[in-house]
């Protein structure tokens, strides 16, 4: 798996000055030393092979919401696999973990991945005066209970991720 910092540093828990100076200036977080660690010992699992050649970019925590985000190197990921490994995540870093492929980049993709089994059923793009964008995710008022956590936790967490302002709407 390739992570931002340095293996041996994740894998030992000691630090080098590089991956130091990374986590003290905010590039990583504290909490994500925690998460790549346990992905890279859940790389030798032959269930979860494919974090082999998977790439870890972000996780992000909101109060017991971690969503962790990857770039696979297989086109086609098996969704069940992904769900496999957010329970295995969930049970070792005993937290609500849910797994993003980053593949597509496209924000409906990520956004449906993040609220499933929740539906999708738009997404509105907002011009604001000031030149930022916002979002509006649209979804079903009866997926509205489907939804994985909070609708303001995964706003905050789809914020996050996506770089511009979301909003979550139940029509």
């Amino acid at each position: 798996m390739k992570i931002p910092l340095d293996q041996i540093c994740v894998k030992s828990g000691v630090l080098c000055p590089r991956c130091q100076g990374l986590v003290s200036t905010g590039a990583v977080e504290p909490y994500e030393v925690d998460v790549m660690q346990v992905l890279l010992e859940l790389e030798d699992d032959p269930e979860f092979k494919l974090l082999k050649n998977a790439t870890y970019y972000k996780a992000v925590r909101v109060d017991n919401f971690l969503v962790v985000t990857l770039q696979f190197a297989d086109s086609i990921v098996n969704p069940r696999l992904i769900n496999r490994l957010d329970r295995r995540l969930s049970e070792l870093l005993n937290l609500k973990v849910r797994v993003i492929d980053k593949s597509t980049g496209n924000i409906k993709h990520i956004v449906s991945q993040l609220i499933m089994p929740a539906r999708v059923s738009g997404i509105n793009t907002l011009w604001l005066p000031d030149g930022s964008t916002q979002y509006i995710v649209r979804i079903p008022r009866s997926d509205s209970r489907y939804l994985p956590a909070s609708k303001e936790i995964i706003e905050e967490v789809l914020s996050n991720l996506i770089g511009g302002g979301v909003r979550i709407r139940a029509e």
